[in-house]
């Protein structure tokens, strides 16, 4: 028929006029419209779903978000720009904004991510601490101490911990954690106001390291964490040493996911398994989690675990899949040269067997 018309999703015919929707220049039936569009409520222009943006709150079409609106930083919620609170670099909305003056921030929060440092790889660091109080004033002179010059940390609830906090840094290179960041000011500091990490049941020290260090595209980066996951398994016993953890405590937050005989093998085990509370933690988009470490509120250690932590990336990245598995302990501790980590390996009777003194972990 002359009149006929054709249904740009589904393809059925429309013989009536009021059968008939238009969507962007397009041709829908009345069915389509209902379930694969919507009205955008700043325009009032239809539009297909997959070209609009929508929370709990409003749908707007992808042409007047980009023109008028953006997300809280905090809620994600959309909000218009002549509701946003703050600035360029943290927008949020109102509820969001007046929650700002809390040093303490809630157990989800995530900011855009800050990098500090050059180079290719970054390292991210969670250091719980307890016992000293769910304190305001204690996180604004941690956060005064660290982010004095820029922000590089902040803190967050965590419902694990008795009486404590978390301190999450921004991804920064070994060498600026190292030589830039006041760790040596913000742990004493923490000390100080009596809080405790290695003396605690419930504080680990956990590692974030960015995927696009482990390789130039996502194949590649499979393969290191491949022999990331093989190298932990294969070492059991003196990661489980270098991690201050119990058997009984490391199962409970970091559990391993078991050896098989090749790498590929193990990461297949680790993409089936369910949760975030495994050795090395798969389930971020942008980062692998080492969580395996007890917490500690001594410098040589957490430099230590930076350390220990960037030789396995590397040995994993630059090492074929037979010569990881060819790589025994000794093998791999026997060219490390970095002071702290040397110590820490000494202290852990995993370097040279010798008798050396050893700080009290805190």
């Amino acid at each position: 028929m002359e009149n006929e018309r054709i249904c740009v999703l589904c393809e059925c015919t429309l013989e009536n006029d009021d059968d008939c929707v238009e969507v962007e220049d397009s041709i829908v039936c009345s069915d389509c419209s209902c379930e694969e569009c919507t009205v955008c409520q700043c325009c009032g222009r239809r539009v297909f779903n997959v070209n609009a943006t929508a929370d709990e709150h409003i749908c707007v079409c992808d042409s007047c978000y980009e023109r008028c609106y953006t997300r809280c930083e905090q809620c994600s919620r959309i909000i218009h720009s002549d509701d946003v609170y703050g600035d360029e670099d943290e927008e949020y909305c109102a509820d969001c904004y007046s929650r700002q003056n809390q040093a303490i921030r809630e157990y989800g929060y995530k900011p855009r991510p800050v990098f500090y440092g050059s180079g290719s790889r970054f390292f991210g660091v969670e250091l719980e601490i307890d016992y000293g109080g769910r304190d305001e004033d204690n996180a604004e002179a941690l956060l005064e101490i660290a982010n004095r010059h820029h922000k590089h940390i902040y803190i967050k609830s965590d419902g694990s911990l008795d009486d404590g906090m978390e301190i999450v840094t921004h991804p920064m290179s070994l060498v600026y954690h190292l030589e830039e960041f006041p760790w040596e000011d913000l742990l004493h500091q923490a000390v100080h106001m009596e809080y405790r990490s290695h003396q605690t049941s419930t504080c680990g020290l956990h590692i974030h390291v960015d995927r696009t260090s482990l390789g130039t595209n996502q194949a590649i980066q499979e393969e290191t964490i491949s022999r990331i996951l093989y190298f932990v398994e294969a070492h059991w016993n003196e990661m489980l040493r270098f991690s201050r953890r119990s058997e009984a405590n490391m199962n409970r937050w970091a559990a391993r996911y078991g050896y098989e005989h090749q790498p590929k093998a193990i990461l297949d085990k680790a993409k089936s398994a369910y949760g975030r509370y495994t050795a090395v933690n798969l389930c971020n988009e942008h980062t692998i989690e080492f969580r395996m470490f007890r917490g500690t509120l001594r410098r040589n250690t957490l430099f230590a675990t930076l350390q220990l932590v960037e030789h396995i990336c590397n040995a994993a990245l630059y090492l074929s899949d037979e010569e990881i598995k060819g790589l025994s302990w000794s093998d791999f501790v026997l060219h490390i040269n970095e002071t702290e980590l040397i110590q820490y390996l000494k202290e852990r009777r995993l370097y040279i067997n010798e008798e050396i003194k050893t700080e009290e972990e805190l």
